[in-house]
């Protein structure tokens, strides 16, 4: 494969790890959404209550916010494969359970029996993302991490549309669907990924909390690391909120095509958006403008929303939050890859987990911040001046951006296998800053290749 090319997908789907765990995410994906329809049509049935769909609903994203980091540091302690196998086994029983006896339960332990099959869902998405590394070599991982994310959006629509076809007749039937995907998801990642060693091996474990907290200290800590943290931060703070607030822009411009396909437009450009962006990150940037292309997308993301605030025709608006949704689906899957160059083996699902969580609770911050301004001021000038601020932050972030050789020492760090084994935990916690001058905006980080 020549070195500096464009990746093909046939160069990812040559792996045969890759493809168990692609397809067995897919079936997870279309499983999982089929069944968040289907549970919010099953309360709603039984209550009435649209606030009791939506709890159920959002009880999905509970995990992150009650302690989804210290389960991905229980993750980090078995070997990733095992972890994916037990955790689609764990949630295929608890869907079994909802699927036979979740109408006759009462809401407490209807949500108390949801809320444990979610807790599974942090360790599995963390041992996946670190076990992409080590399936994919360093280019064909961007390429790869660009599928995941081009796919997981139609995979969203596929089951939230099954979901609500099933539950017409009955809901019960999209939960044993959804039993049945994790129970084909863990056959073939049993079967086609390859077992590997736990990454935080048994004379290295330090007790959860210390460890969850290596995790935190590991991305913040170091300068080159939480440089593309902070800006993957930033630029989800402000892509989310066209899809979030799709609803309230579809009644402020309902007389042009009609409420329902003004939300639909709005809502559905950002997912557009980022499954175009990803596809032509990972197969049309070739490996050496990767870098050069992190900075500017990341200051694209909210300055191409900053039009929104002259309040455009609703078609205009949507090509905004489409353009947007490119900038940060072409962002992810570029930084992922830098960033996973940066860590030491060990902590691979631990830093995954941590910037999952965070992306988690900023888009909710964002969404409520930003919808709470809208309940002051019109909503396209809301979005506009938000961005603006975007740009203002994305800036301010790229103005302390780490030094090549900050990126470069990052990398060998976590290539250096004789400082993992005598104890990275122990050094991270004494590991000083290092001090990095400001880059300019002409200059990109050039890391070596990993060993």
């Amino acid at each position: 494969m020549h070195a500096d090319r464009p990746t093909r997908y046939r160069d990812v789907f040559a792996s045969g790890e890759f493809r168990a765990l692609y397809v067995g995410s897919v079936l997870s994906w279309v499983g999982d959404y089929a069944a968040r329809a289907a549970v919010t049509a099953m309360v709603y049935q039984h209550t009435g209550s649209p606030a009791a769909s939506a709890a159920a609903f959002a009880v999905s994203f509970a995990p992150w916010l009650l302690g989804g980091s210290v389960l991905v540091a229980v993750a980090e302690r078995y070997p990733y494969r095992s972890v994916m196998v037990w955790c689609d086994v764990a949630r295929t029983a608890g869907m079994a359970v909802l699927a036979v006896v979740g109408a006759s339960l009462g809401l407490p332990a209807l949500f108390a029996l949801l809320l444990l099959c979610a807790l599974f869902a942090p360790p599995f998405e963390a041992a996946r993302s670190a076990t992409m590394p080590q399936i994919l070599d360093r280019e064909r991982y961007v390429a790869g991490v660009g599928l995941m994310l081009a796919t997981a959006p139609p995979a969203q629509v596929i089951g939230y549309v099954a979901g609500a076809a099933i539950s017409d007749i009955e809901p019960r039937l999209a939960l044993a669907l959804n039993a049945v995907t994790f129970v084909l998801s863990a056959a073939l990642v049993r079967f086609g990924v390859r077992w590997r060693e736990p990454a935080l091996r048994p004379e290295r474990r330090s007790g959860l909390l210390r460890e969850t907290g290596d995790g935190f200290r590991l991305v913040f800590t170091n300068p080159a690391r939480r440089a593309l943290v902070l800006l993957v931060f930033a630029a989800s703070l402000f892509a989310v909120v066209p899809e979030g607030l799709g609803a309230v822009w579809a009644e402020h411009r309902a007389d042009e095509v009609g409420r329902a396909w003004a939300q639909a437009m709005i809502m559905g450009a950002v997912p557009a958006g980022m499954v175009l962006g990803a596809l032509a990150a990972g197969r049309l940037l070739r490996p050496s403008w990767r870098r050069h292309a992190v900075r500017p997308l990341a200051l694209a993301t909210p300055l191409v929303l900053v039009p929104t605030i002259i309040d455009p025709p609703i078609v205009v608006a949507a090509a905004l939050a489409l353009a947007a949704g490119f900038s940060v689906g072409a962002l992810v899957p570029v930084v992922n890859g830098e960033f996973v160059q940066t860590l030491p083996s060990a902590y691979r699902a631990r830093a995954f987990g941590v910037v999952s969580a965070g992306l988690q609770v900023l888009q909710g911050f964002a969404v409520l911040a930003a919808g709470a301004l809208a309940q002051r001021a019109d909503l396209p000038l809301v979005v506009g001046l938000w961005s603006l601020g975007g740009v203002l932050l994305t800036g301010a972030l790229l103005a302390a951006w780490p030094s090549p050789a900050t990126f470069a020492e990052a990398q060998a760090r976590a290539a250096d296998r004789a400082d993992e084994a005598t104890g990275e935990a122990a050094a991270l916690r004494a590991e000083p800053t290092v001090r990095s001058e400001p880059a300019r905006l002409d200059q990109s980080p050039r890391l070596e290749p990993s060993a």
